[in-house]
């Protein structure tokens, strides 16, 4: 089964292929706040809304093994995770005060694997340092990773270009760049559709 992807979820939805948002391919926890897509008609697909399609999700982005072996539990944790990050990104967006229930789910999960690469033997390599990885750890590595790049995302030089996309009923964030605040061209074109029609009746956006 090839891995679902975006794409994939609109398709199933009766939509064009969705390209990821700008600044998702260098940021998996912005990736990971966009795996819930809201579709035109008030459709919405989840990505990690079963073990399998949670196991592909961060397989695709070298979080975990191709093989892991999720089950409901560490995809409801992902899903989990997703859900505190969002109020981070939307309270950055909006100049609010970060909701504390999200910033203690998010510190909680960055002590989930050990920062530091440890010391280690093996026959092969002999002693070198590696980051631990054992099978039983798989989800709380990429939970603590997702929640590392979450921080560096909402603290670093890319915080200022954080947006929310200007095209409703789109939920998903973005790096600006530019004025560009759609997070792909089908968003664009809706909005600037939906103004269009606005002019011609009379009606302003709300």
């Amino acid at each position: 089964m090839s891995p679902a992807t975006p794409a994939d979820a609109e398709e199933s939805a009766g939509q064009a292929p969705l390209p990821p948002a700008p600044g998702a391919a260098r940021h998996p926890a912005l990736d990971l706040a966009n795996s819930a897509i809201v579709v035109p008609g008030g459709g919405r697909v989840d990505l990690l809304d079963t073990p399998a399609a949670a196991q592909r999700w961060l397989a695709e982005r070298g979080l975990a093994p191709a093989d892991a072996d999720l089950r409901e539990t560490c995809a409801s944790r992902l899903r989990s995770l997703r859900e505190r990050i969002r109020p981070l990104l939307a309270s950055r967006v909006e100049g609010r005060p970060a909701p504390a229930d999200a910033l203690a789910a998010v510190n909680e999960a960055l002590t989930l694997a050990p920062a530091a690469l440890l010391l280690q033997w093996s026959p092969e390599r002999g002693l070198h340092r590696a980051a631990a990885h054992p099978t039983t750890q798989i989800v709380e590595h990429a939970l603590a990773a997702l929640a590392a790049d979450a921080a560096d995302l909402l603290t670093g030089p890319d915080a200022d270009r954080l947006t929310a996309c200007g095209s409703t009923p789109c939920t998903r964030y973005l790096l600006r760049h530019g004025r560009r605040h759609w997070c792909s061209t089908r968003c664009g074109d809706r909005a600037r559709a939906a103004r269009a029609y606005a002019r011609r009746t009379g009606r302003t956006e709300n």
